[in-house]
């Protein structure tokens, strides 16, 4: 049995294509693989805090050492970095704003990355301690931004995800992009061939 994390991370319901691809994704895998475990959290509709000083504090002492209100600044983040761990693979539904990921995303990464529990820092340096694990990254643009477009330099949503989850050592990453949303028959077009990427990657997965 595979533990799989989906999350979105998209504040529109209905409206959200990240949420519609990530959803389609699920189902098929679900319907493929009716024994393994999917658990679910939708950060734009129930987003995380953000980190704090009482955080900061307690992230970066010893849990022995934490006072009542420092076990509580972390707790949170305790919850969310088990259920990370927890799962062998992760389905991530991300609308791109401003060039890169929702605010909601963003939050939740800064909660999950975390010195001795996800990362570890030596003499040697940084060390990804999420080893082992996939992760498919479903993303909705409203423009072009694909390789060949003059537009792609203002892609910083795949590279910041690429880099941040490899610092944590997930290295296996798939980029399932839906581009052009807002450009009419470009549209159809982009969803159709996310949703072929979509069921490509299943097969491979």
């Amino acid at each position: 049995m595979v533990n799989i994390l989906h999350i979105d991370s998209s504040p529109r319901a209905e409206r959200s294509h990240s949420r519609e691809l990530s959803k389609e994704f699920v189902s098929a895998w679900r319907a493929a693989h009716p024994e393994d475990a999917i658990a679910y959290r939708d950060l734009g509709h129930h987003p995380v805090p953000h980190v704090n000083e009482a955080w900061i504090a307690a992230a970066f002492s010893p849990p022995e050492t934490h006072t009542p209100e420092l076990t509580e600044a972390i707790r949170i983040s305790d919850e969310l970095v088990d259920e990370f761990l927890a799962a062998d693979r992760y389905v991530f539904g991300v609308p791109m704003y401003n060039f890169n990921i929702p605010s909601t995303f963003k939050a939740y990464i800064d909660q999950i990355v975390r010195i001795n529990r996800t990362v570890s820092l030596d003499a040697q340096g940084f060390k990804g301690l999420v080893e082992g694990k996939k992760a498919v990254v479903i993303t909705a643009r409203g423009g072009d931004f694909s390789p060949t477009s003059p537009a792609v330099a203002y892609d910083f949503q795949e590279p910041y995800l690429r880099t941040i989850f490899g610092f944590i050592g997930i290295t296996d990453i798939q980029f399932i992009n839906a581009n052009s949303l807002n450009e009419g028959d470009a549209r159809t077009q982009s969803l159709a061939e996310a949703r072929a990427a979509i069921q490509d990657a299943i097969a491979q997965w």
